[in-house]
């Protein structure tokens, strides 16, 4: 191990991150020919770890002190921006449009008429709607409804009964 290697473990040491910690005091620990056993039981971890540590310095060098993405590489959402405009366009009409029996949309509503209007290839999460949606700049809020009358006398009276 190098002098500048030494010096990075020991910057390590220092980190914030448990990840770069325990990796430094492993790299460290083995410099002074520890076997892994011991220093997985001096630092509470498997022996496992400790060799994947080693192994991964062998293979990256210093890189190994930083954690790796986890999660695909190339992940973009089922709804791209195209998709997503689309997604818009029946937003802004009604749902009785598409055949249901309702004035408001829901999430499990939008996602089941959009897979049917083939905006996405399977029926898509309610989680997966609301950050469609959230792309378009837009917040998701159930809708509300409030009764009301043609009345012109409606607001006093339901004052008055309220009070």
């Amino acid at each position: 191990m190098t002098t500048v290697e030494r010096e990075r473990l020991h910057a390590g040491l220092r980190s914030r991150e448990a990840f770069t910690l325990r990796r430094a005091q492993i790299l460290l620990a083995s410099a002074e020919a520890q076997h892994p056993s011991q220093i997985a039981s001096r630092l509470g971890c498997a022996a496992g770890t400790v060799r994947n540590a080693i192994h991964a310095f062998h293979d990256r060098g210093l890189d190994c002190l930083t954690e790796k993405q986890r999660g695909p590489k190339d992940a973009r959402p089922v709804l791209d921006e195209e998709k997503t405009e689309q997604l818009k366009g029946v937003l802004h009409q009604s749902p009785r449009h598409f055949g249901r029996p309702r004035s408001t949309w829901t999430l499990g509503l939008l996602a089941d008429v959009a897979f049917e209007q083939g905006l996405t290839p399977r029926r898509l999460s309610h989680e997966s709607v609301r950050q469609a949606i959230k792309r378009l700049g837009s917040g998701w809020k159930r809708a509300k409804r409030w009764i009301t009358s043609p009345d012109p006398a409606y607001a006093r009276k339901k004052k008055r009964a309220t009070v």
